[in-house]
C-alpha cells in the first residue's frame, strides 16, 4: 500500500509552449576514437543519442516512455546510487508529452538545435522536464548516453554497457579540474589529462553527424530542420563540466549553460569566448544540503572564477533552497524527496519553472536574438533568484558567425 504512495507514477506537466512533440533514437559510432573505458581499448566509441523536435500539433498517437528498457536501467541505478532497485522500478510507467518518429513541424523552415549532457551515473532523459519545455518552444534537444558515464546503456542488439561508479570516476574528473603529478588510471590506462576532454569530444562527433543527418536526410524528415548555425549546449553536474569543456574545444556551439558544476582547469586558464550561464545556488544552500566544504569552495569557485573571466554575456544566476537534485527530473520521483533531504526546501514544481524560464531566456537570447528582459533586471515573481551579469549585455547582439564550417578545436 505504501509503495505507490511514496513512488506513485508522476505525470510530466504539459509544457507551455506551442508545438508538439516528437522523439527519435539513433545509435552512432566513432571510429576514429577508440573506447578507453570498456575492456576492449580497441573498440570504437559508441554512444546512443535521442533527438526531440518540434511536430505536428495534431492528435499524437501513443505516447513515448520516459525510458528505455526500465528495468535494466532501475536495476544499475538501485546499485549506482545504493539504493533498492525498486526505488526505481515505478520509472516503467511513465509516459511522456512525446510521439515517437511522427513529422517534424513545418511551421518553421528550421529550428535552432541544443545538446543535452547528462550527469554521472545517470541517464539520457533525466531532464525531460527541461528537454519536454524547450522542445516545445521550437527547439530541436540531441540528448547523448554517454557510455560509462551513464548508469546504463543499451545498444539496439541488446548489448549493454554499465556505467562507472561515482568512486570510479571522480579521481579521473578531479584530474581534470585539479590536476595532479600522480596521474590516475582506470583498467590500465592511464588519465594526465583526466576525461573530461575526451567527454567533450563526444559532443565534437555528435554535431558532426547532426550536420550529415541535416544535409543527408533521414526517414524521420529531419533533413533540413536541424539549424545547424545555431547550436546551444546545457549540461548537469558532470554534464555541465563537460559543457564547459566542449565550448572551449568547439566554437560550433554558440551558446554554454553550465547546471551546478565546477570548470575544468583547461577551461579556466583559457576562458570562454561563447555567451554563457551558470544555473546554481549559494554556498549556504550547499551546506544544509551536506556537501563538504571543499566540494562547495571547488563549485563556487571555479564557476565564478570563470564568470569573472567572461569574454562575452555571461549570467550567474543564483537559486536560493535549491538543491543539485532540483536540476533533474528527481523532485518528479518520489512527493517526500524533500523530506528526505533529495531535493531542497524549494518547491518542486517552482524550481523546475525558474530553470526552465532563466534557461529558455539565455537560449532565445543568443540564439534567436530575441529580447530577454529576465535577464536584464531583478523578477519579481522569482524572490529567489539572484542574477549577476557581465559583458555588453545586448538584447540584439551582433549576428552569429554563420558558416557551418565555423569550427576551432583545441587540443
Amino acid at each position: 500500500i505504501a509503495l505507490p504512495v511514496a513512488l506513485p507514477v508522476f505525470v510530466f506537466p504539459s509544457p507551455a509552449g506551442s508545438y508538439a512533440i516528437g522523439t527519435v533514437t539513433y545509435h552512432w559510432t566513432d571510429t576514429a576514437r577508440p573506447e578507453v573505458f570498456g575492456p576492449v581499448h580497441r573498440k570504437s566509441r559508441e554512444m546512443m543519442v535521442q533527438i526531440w523536435y518540434p511536430a505536428v500539433p495534431k492528435a499524437l498517437p501513443q505516447r513515448a516512455h520516459y525510458v528505455d528498457d526500465a528495468d535494466a536501467l532501475s536495476a544499475a541505478l538501485g546499485r549506482l546510487h545504493r539504493l533498492p532497485a525498486f526505488t526505481f522500478s515505478h520509472l516503467k510507467y511513465v509516459r511522456t508529452n512525446a510521439a515517437p518518429s511522427v513529422p517534424v513541424s513545418p511551421k518553421q523552415p528550421d529550428y535552432p538545435v541544443l545538446i543535452f549532457l547528462e550527469g554521472i551515473t545517470g541517464y539520457r532523459q533525466m531532464n525531460t522536464f527541461m528537454v519536454e519545455e524547450l522542445t516545445s518552444q521550437g527547439y530541436i534537444v540531441v540528448a547523448i548516453d554517454q557510455p560509462y558515464v551513464a548508469a546504463l546503456v543499451r545498444f539496439p542488439e541488446g548489448r549493454v554497457t554499465d556505467g562507472l561508479s561515482k568512486d570510479q570516476m571522480n579521481p579521473l574528473i578531479q584530474q581534470s579540474i585539479n590536476p595532479s603529478a600522480i596521474v590516475p588510471t582506470l583498467k590500465g590506462r592511464a588519465f594526465a589529462g583526466g576525461i573530461i576532454p575526451y567527454l567533450a569530444d563526444d559532443v565534437s562527433f555528435v554535431l558532426d553527424r547532426l550536420t550529415a543527418l541535416d544535409s543527408a536526410g533521414a526517414t524521420n524528415g529531419l533533413r533540413g530542420k536541424l539549424d545547424m548555425e545555431r547550436v546551444g549546449i546545457f549540461g548537469v553536474s558532470l554534464g555541465g563540466i563537460v559543457v564547459g569543456e566542449a565550448c572551449r574545444m568547439d566554437l560550433r556551439l554558440k551558446a554554454c549553460l553550465v547546471m551546478d558544476a565546477p570548470m575544468s582547469a583547461t577551461v579556466l586558464q583559457s576562458g570562454l569566448s561563447q555567451p554563457a550561464m551558470w544555473i546554481t545556488r549559494d554556498a549556504k544552500t550547499m551546506r544544509r544540503e551536506g556537501w563538504a566544504d571543499a566540494d562547495i569552495v571547488q563549485h563556487q569557485a571555479t564557476m565564478r572564477g570563470l564568470f569573472a573571466r567572461a569574454r562575452a554575456n555571461a549570467y550567474f544566476v543564483s537559486i536560493r533552497g535549491l538543491f543539485h537534485a532540483n536540476l533533474t527530473d528527481a523532485p518528479l520521483y518520489s512527493p517526500l524527496t524533500s523530506r528526505l533531504g533529495i531535493t531542497g526546501p524549494i518547491n518542486s514544481q517552482r524550481a523546475h519553472a525558474i530553470v526552465n524560464a532563466y534557461s529558455l531566456a539565455f537560449f532565445d537570447l543568443h540564439l534567436r536574438r530575441k529580447r530577454a528582459s529576465l535577464l536584464e533586471h531583478s523578477a519579481e515573481q522569482f524572490l529567489e533568484v539572484t542574477v549577476e551579469t557581465r559583458g555588453p549585455q545586448r538584447t540584439n547582439p551582433s549576428p552569429l558567425t554563420t558558416g557551418r564550417a565555423a569550427r576551432s578545436r583545441t587540443s
